[in-house]
């Protein structure tokens, strides 16, 4: 019964007073029993206690005040409960409580006084007003005659027994609703105050001290307010809830709470805890109602259950934006991860998101614009969303399924395929979003008819777009999408007649996550610093994984491995005709194994067809201007392939006529069509024994074949294929040069010693112990940079040492044979790395006819520049590499090439300038720096700002890897050139060097440190 504005003034006026007396009597209070009764005095008139319950903690005087005070009614009663909460009433006298009382005389109360005259002013109190009183005082300044530490935890204290273990959040949620309905308390006013309580409540754990108790951590914390609010659901009656009130701009008071405090907790981070209790709850709700076996089960039996209307208010109650994408996205990504069919994940989405989607459109294009383009889902939340936001009905069997209202199905449609067809969404996307867009245009698609397909306007031209756009490109994965999409569409255009781009296609489905599982953050990479694992090798894989069948995708073969390296025997003669009919294959004869030609088999008195006469009558080659007659014969597929067959070994063979002949050879080679003449299906053959003859004119006769090659990599006279194989065969040759083995035979030693040696300059001297074995150099596995050549050799036993014995191989071969023999590991590389790389360098950005690097051709420009990376590496601590890491510096920093919009491009520069880290000695760095060279010392400081830049801002997860393991390279090798910088010999020679003034400008900085060198 409401109060007369009179008769409220008079017990507002009674209820001060009364306050004012208690707080008077405890000022002057001198014991306990004093405070204790003073209290109770006032909260008699408050709640209903039962006095016997404090009788046995406070003395006999006070006993009797305490049990002989007079109770009011229940009505009376009332009314002092709503005017002390309800003014200043409250806040003043629970400033005396928990200030001066709890600093003071909390300490003394027994644990029943405590209960019953101090506790019950907040437990039994209006929990808004009681909330907004104590939170405050968690942050309580110190005085001299205040015990903070006191204040602190008995605010928390009563904080975790108000509102956790008496449900005061929901207590909150209740009062919220009353006042709603209340005639004083107008919406203008509700709205700010619930949004303020929200607020109070959400702050309470960063708020709470370091060492507050764990109940008012943000995880527990949050975890129980959603618990309790959550129990509105639970409720059936749903009176808290008017009818309708979604439909209200006044909603309900409940659902204004619920929805503040749900989304100031995504705000605070902890969106996973509150979807670990709404996911099981809705999940459970969904499962009822399927369960009742209602076919069809549409909206409205949703709609019309009770338990249902919490779920579909609870989201529009939200009305911070962010926090409803955050919940949105956290709870398709955790819908993922359980055991629920499509059609249960609809009606969840629809059950959270049907009535906010068809209020507020910032929702429907959260989900059908910024779901479907710029997050990442795994495919089976992507159907989900598909079928709730694009299709707009129930999925039929776990199969996508349409509705009769198409017109959004088309707009959503066209605006996936505008954006998927576009070529800067190609380069510039990262891998797994574009995985993603591709698998909703295709889903899509295969929802389309023809009819829909010739309502649209523009989805054909973009989808060929698109199509042709992958196809261009290096990486298999992304050319992969353009043949599934284009499958799709070739089935929305003729079901019978699909189009397989991709002989790999098996069945009627389509694998949307193209083979690949969702990645997910925070995956760690694999070390690349393990022992076996050097960081050159996860920059060229970085490089090279993606890239291995790019001459495929024009139609040309794919690359192959590099050749093996081959013994090179000076004193070797070879008759060229015996190289027709050897084998094809690297493998060759066994020596060990004896033959005798005299003893006949069975096999040679067998019957034979008179037709395999032809391959007996084949031309055989003998002189390589014979091969290179044959391979300009086009019209003799035959000849060509024959010529093709014998090219290597004839070139190995090191003719007299090769340096005459290799121009012409290589020209021929490289315009050769083996497509034209090779038989279905064995295209790739031929192309390998092309690339590996180019390979071995290379080796034999550099210049001559360089001069040619050069030329030919701008010439518009060749497609883009010819001048990927062009590289490509140049950076197979430049890896052979750089690990070619001399075979010489050992000589006897002297009785007189002579003062030259037979012996390479690089090998160390043969001066050691009778017996010795010969040097041979070792590679480091376990530094990421190899510095030093390192050599090794076998030494004979010292008198007396027993040595376990080793396994004999025996044959009729001569057993010193082989020790009469010395094998040399020589780089013969460095002395042509100029002839490879800076005729290749010179006008990559100039476009001509049919050449375009920077723009149309960037997959040469990543090959050229990988083989310019290669060639460092192989002419590494000589002196050639010293002298062409500038030139390659200035080219890579370039802004076309550095900035490149293809992730390809980028990698491939990251790549080159790792090598460029590796190739350089670490004197050479420092003796650069003390003489003043600003070109190396400015193009190394650009290595590491740059690659700086790309794993802080670049999309592409192997770029960013790769930059990672260039800073490293980049750390080691400042490191080893400081430790250059502070050997003795650089100390000499800076004493004796006048540094010039710009040496200011060359720094070598150690990331991670604080070091510079200057």
């Amino acid at each position: 019964m409401e109060n007369s504005p009179k008769e409220r003034s008079e017990v507002e006026a009674k209820v001060l007073d009364k306050v004012g007396e208690v707080i008077s009597v405890v000022k002057k209070a001198k014991h306990v029993n004093q405070v204790i009764c003073a209290l109770h005095s006032l909260a008699i008139l408050l709640f209903p206690l039962d006095a016997s319950l404090l009788s046995g903690a406070i003395d006999e005087r006070c006993r009797e005040l305490v049990l002989g005070a007079k109770a009011p009614s229940a009505d009376e009663r009332s009314k002092w409960w709503q005017v002390f909460y309800g003014g200043a009433a409250f806040s003043t006298f629970a400033r005396v409580l928990l200030i001066d009382i709890a600093s003071d005389w909390l300490a003394c109360f027994p644990f029943s006084a405590r209960q019953h005259v101090y506790d019950v002013f907040f437990v039994n109190g209006l929990a808004t007003e009681v909330v907004q009183t104590l939170v405050p005082c968690l942050h309580q300044s110190g005085r001299d005659d205040l015990d903070v530490k006191a204040v602190h935890s008995t605010t928390e204290r009563l904080l975790i027994l108000c509102l956790l273990e008496n449900n005061g959040v929901l207590q909150m949620a209740r009062e919220f609703s009353s006042s709603s309905h209340s005639e004083d308390y107008i919406n203008e006013n509700l709205k700010p105050a619930v949004s303020r309580v929200a607020q109070i409540v959400a702050s309470i754990p960063d708020k709470a001290q370091l060492r507050a108790p764990t109940s008012l951590s943000s995880h527990f914390f949050f975890k129980q307010v959603t618990i309790q609010l959550l129990s509105l659901a639970e409720e059936r009656n749903m009176n808290l809830l008017e009818e309708g009130a979604c439909l209200k701009s006044d909603m309900n008071g409940t659902l204004l709470f619920v929805g503040e405090i749900f989304s100031r907790v995504c705000r605070r981070g902890s969106v996973d805890v509150l979807l670990s209790e709404i996911i099981p709850r809705v999940l459970s709700h969904v499962r009822s109602l399927l369960s009742l076996n209602i076919d069809p089960l549409v909206s409205d039996v949703f709609e019309s259950y009770t338990g249902s209307q919490f779920w579909l208010n609870m989201i529009q109650a939200m009305k911070d934006s962010y926090a409803v994408e955050r919940i949105s996205e956290q709870l398709l990504h955790q819908l993922a991860t359980e055991c629920l069919s499509d059609v249960e994940a609809y009606w969840i989405l629809w059950l959270l998101f049907h009535q906010v989607s068809k209020h507020q459109i910032s929702v429907r294009a959260m989900f059908a614009d910024k779901f479907l383009l710029w997050k990442v889902f795994p495919v089976r939340c992507l159907r989900w969303i598909l079928q709730f936001a694009v299709l707009e009905c129930p999925p039929e069997s776990n199969s996508l399924a349409k509705g009769h209202n198409t017109r959004n199905f088309l707009d959503t449609l066209q605006h996936l395929v505008a954006v998927w067809s576009n070529k800067e969404f190609v380069q510039s996307a990262p891998t797994e979003q574009q995985i993603y867009v591709s698998a909703a245009v295709g889903l899509s698609l295969e929802k389309m008819s023809k009819e829909e397909l010739d309502e649209t306007k523009d989805v054909m031209h973009s989808i060929l777009k698109g199509v042709s756009c992958r196809l261009e490109s290096p990486n298999n994965l992304i050319r992969k999408m353009a043949s599934s999409v284009a499958l799709a569409f070739s089935k929305v255009i003729d079901p019978k007649n699909p189009l397989y781009l991709d002989d790999s296609y098996t069945g009627d489905t389509i694998d949307w996550e193209f083979g690949l599982s969702t990645p997910e953050k925070g995956t760690p990479e694999q070390g690349i610093d393990k022992t076996e694992t050097s960081t050159t090798s996860v920059l060229e894989k970085g490089f090279t994984h993606k890239g291995n069948d790019e001459i495929a995708s024009n139609g040309k073969s794919k690359n192959k491995k590099i050749t093996e390296s081959k013994l090179v025997d000076p004193d070797e003669i070879i008759d060229p005709v015996t190289l027709n009919y050897e084998s094809a294959s690297d493998e060759d004869d066994n020596d060990d194994a004896s033959e005798n030609s005299d003893v006949s088999s069975d096999s040679s008195l067998q019957p034979y067809d008179l037709a395999d006469d032809d391959t007996d009558l084949k031309r055989k080659f003998s002189q390589l201007v014979d091969v290179v007659g044959a391979l300009r014969k086009s019209d003799d597929a035959d000849g060509v392939e024959n010529a093709l067959a014998v090219a290597e070994k004839l070139v190995r063979a090191s003719p007299d006529e090769l340096k005459h002949v290799a121009s012409d050879l290589v020209r021929t080679l490289v315009q050769v069509r083996c497509s034209d003449f090779a038989v279905e299906g064995e295209e790739d053959s031929a192309e390998d024994k092309r690339q590996r003859a180019l390979v071995a004119l290379l080796v034999t006769c550099p210049l001559e074949s360089l001069e040619t090659l050069n030329k030919l990599l701008y010439s518009p006279n060749v497609d883009v294929s010819q001048r990927i194989m062009i590289l490509d065969v140049m950076t197979e040759a430049a890896q052979e040069l750089a690990h070619t083995k001399i075979i010489k035979p050992k000589q006897a030693r002297a009785l007189i010693a002579t003062t030259s040696e037979t012996q390479a300059w690089f090998l160390p001297s043969d001066i050691g112990p009778p017996g010795s074995g010969p040097w041979k150099e070792i590679s480091e596995s376990r530094s990421l940079l190899n510095w030093t050549n390192r050599y090794e050799r076998e030494l004979p036993s010292k008198p007396g040492q027993i040595k376990r014995g080793k396994t004999r191989q025996w044959s009729l071969r001569s057993a010193n044979k082989q020790e009469a023999q010395l094998e040399w590991s020589h780089n013969k590389f460095p002395v042509y790395a100029a002839a490879f790389m800076l005729p290749a360098m010179q006008g990559f950005d100039k476009k001509r006819q049919g050449v375009d690097l920077l723009d149309r051709d960037f997959i040469v420009l990543g090959k050229l520049i990988y083989m310019l990376g290669v060639c460092m590496k192989c002419a590494a601590m000589h002196p050639e590499a010293s002298a062409l890491a500038a030139p390659l510096l200035d080219m890579l920093r370039s802004r076309e090439v550095c900035l490149h919009k293809e992730a390809y491009v980028r990698k491939a520069v990251l790549f080159a300038a790792s090598c460029v880290l590796l190739s350089l000695h670490p004197s050479y760095v420092a003796t650069s720096l003390v003489e003043g060279n600003i070109e190396i010392s400015n193009g190394l400081e650009w290595v590491r700002t740059w690659a700086l830049q790309v794993a802080e801002s670049d999309n592409d997860r192997e770029c960013y890897t790769m930059a990672m393991a260039c800073l490293q390279l980049h750390a080691e090798m400042a490191l080893q050139a400081s430790r250059a910088l502070d050997s003795p010999e650089a100390t000499s020679i800076s004493k004796n060097v006048g540094l010039p003034s710009s040496l200011s400008k060359g720094t070598i900085i150690i990331p991670q440190s604080s070091v510079k060198y200057q």
